[in-house]
């Protein structure tokens, strides 16, 4: 049975399992946090919410870090009083777990582990399709729902892709659809500009956003999946740059990123999303 376990039971780590749960297509669900009783507790709540919601996952909590050692899926979140797992002191961690033994794909889910992405890239060695972030893929729905809105229709119609490295991102408007005709030709280029100003106002995403994000990349790394999942990815080569993190649609699978896909960028959206990419 597949095991996904949340590192930290703050606002995104119990956003993230709850959002699982009520999905019910993970079965085993860990969140640790070394607060004694913090993540017994979230998870207490959760369970008592499966009978009401009509899920009836496996949901446990654990003080022990190293316990998420064995679990096919590791989810980077936030612990409950010290914010994210984020910089050296997140690094020391993975450090760990990875001495461990950790052996499955690390999903981080905090804004601001970009840094900390390329870093167990880097220095651990972790293989770069074991990588994933999921923060920034948050806000390809913000965009579908600001784009609909323009429209007064649903974003379920949109289809876009966002791109880029935060705080910085490129909307691929040129091959942006809606209910199948082309973006460009239902709205104004002058509200496209402004649709994409506003995503310096929509960074960083908050913890229900980021849980929505984070389920269907979960699933997708254990069950596969068709569709394009967004989420950043570490590029090595591509887009001219070696062990960078890139918000980017991906294919995932068998526990890995099997593939990551170039969108269909206009001249000018792929120099900007080149120098998104190139920013620190």
């Amino acid at each position: 049975m597949s095991t996904v376990a949340i590192l930290g039971a703050g606002p995104i780590g119990a956003s993230v399992a709850q959002t699982l749960a009520r999905r019910a297509r993970v079965r085993d669900i860990r969140v640790v946090d070394d607060a004694a009783g913090v993540a017994t507790g979230k998870t207490l709540d959760i369970l008592q919410s499966g009978p009401v919601e009509g899920c009836d996952a496996r949901v446990s909590g654990a003080t022990d870090l190293l316990s998420a050692a064995g679990a096919d899926i590791i989810v980077i979140a936030d612990s409950h009083d010290g914010g994210e797992w984020e910089g050296d002191k997140g690094l020391a961690l993975l450090r760990r777990l990875v001495a461990a033994g950790a052996a499955g794909t690390f999903v981080f889910a905090g804004p601001g582990q970009t840094w900390l992405m390329e870093a167990v890239a880097r220095e651990l060695g972790v293989a770069g399709d074991r990588i994933l972030g999921t923060a920034a893929a948050a806000l390809s729905g913000a965009i579908r729902g600001l784009t609909a809105l323009e429209v007064n229709g649903s974003g379920a119609d949109v289809a876009v892709v966002v791109a880029g490295r935060p705080p910085s991102f490129v909307v691929a408007w040129s091959s942006a659809t809606l209910g199948g005709a082309l973006v460009t030709d239902a709205i104004p280029a002058h509200r496209l500009v402004a649709i994409s100003k506003q995503l310096k106002k929509l960074w960083p995403a908050g913890p229900y956003a980021i849980a929505a994000a984070t389920a269907p990349a979960v699933e997708g790394l254990l069950a596969g999946t068709r569709a394009h999942i967004p989420a950043m990815t570490i590029v090595d080569r591509e887009w001219d740059v070696r062990g960078r993190a890139v918000l980017l649609p991906l294919t995932l699978g068998n526990g890995r990123v099997l593939a990551r896909h170039t969108p269909s960028l206009s001249r000018q959206e792929r120099v900007d999303l080149m120098n998104a990419i190139a920013r620190d």
